[in-house]
């Protein structure tokens, strides 16, 4: 099966283009629930690059698109399927452009290989516990989303298994939870006099603050509620015994990326559906 086969096809993608905005390209991604999308030239038609959440939340007061916009690697749509899963995993990409003489033809993403798997035309005999990943990246239900966002992103993972005040898993936390919430503020704010007290809760204020001034804003603001009232609390798990193509399937019917394998009631590990890439390249 060549990328032709499983990509999106360029008129069916969503994309942005240059000369363009951070304010647009945000809404977009929020609209459609998306990690990044593709960068045009808006008089060409070329293509320039990919522009992700990550760079808009990284860059709050970056507003030009071309700067927002990273080179990323491509593939030809007559390429195997299994040279676009080693490029995905090499470059710890999750969509990969696909461009014929310059111009930008569709994108095959993780979720169209994952898709290729469920459907059985790429053949995957192996179990969760073989491609799981035992480190698991975990946030705590209380945990103010402010304070979780930066955890995914110190821990460079999009995700966060929720734990409850017992450290059972209660829920998943995603980027794409934070995005839908986090908006755009603009303006001119005081930062205040106030330091938090040794007694409040995380003391995020006294961690930031640098006495009374107005600063010119253009930020992006993420709400301070705890994570359980943004988390999906429907938590979907496999076991260590389930075969990976019944997993591509619970990716695709679900609608996730990722799913906590447990052994009884215990958390030994996650798959991710890019870790499937492994058993395809």
């Amino acid at each position: 099966m060549n990328v032709a086969d499983a990509m999106t096809p360029r008129e069916s993608l969503v994309t942005a283009v240059v000369p363009g905005s951070r304010t647009d390209v945000l809404d977009r991604l929020q609209d459609d629930e998306f990690s990044s999308i593709p960068v045009v030239n808006e008089e060409t038609g070329a293509f320039r690059g990919l522009v992700s959440r990550e760079q808009l939340i990284a860059n709050p007061e970056e507003d030009q698109l071309a700067l927002l916009t990273e080179e990323v690697p491509t593939i030809g749509p007559d390429a195997d399927l299994s040279e676009a899963a080693r490029i995905l995993r090499e470059g710890d990409q999750r969509r990969l452009p696909v461009v014929e003489d310059d111009e930008l033809v569709g994108l095959i993403t993780i979720t169209d290989l994952v898709r290729a798997v469920a459907e059985g035309d790429v053949a995957v005999d192996t179990t969760a516990d073989l491609l799981m990943e035992t480190t698991v990246n975990a946030v705590y239900q209380a945990t103010p989303l402010t304070i979780a966002e930066r955890e995914l992103a110190f821990a460079e993972e999009p995700y966060g298994v929720v734990l409850d005040p017992e450290g059972k898993p209660t829920g998943m936390l995603t980027e794409v939870d934070v995005l839908d919430v986090a908006r755009i503020v603009e303006g001119e704010e005081s930062t205040g006099d106030s330091i938090a007290d040794d007694d409040d809760d995380w003391k995020w204020e006294g961690i930031k603050a640098v006495g009374s001034r107005y600063l010119p804003t253009r930020n992006v603001k993420i709400p301070a509620e705890p994570v359980e009232m943004f988390m999906t609390d429907s938590l979907i798990t496999v076991g260590q015994s389930e075969p990976v193509t019944d997993i591509a399937q619970l990716f695709i019917t679900e609608d996730i990326e990722q799913v906590p394998v447990m052994s009884g009631d215990t958390l030994v590990g996650i798959v991710r559906d890019a870790d499937l890439l492994e058993a395809i390249a």
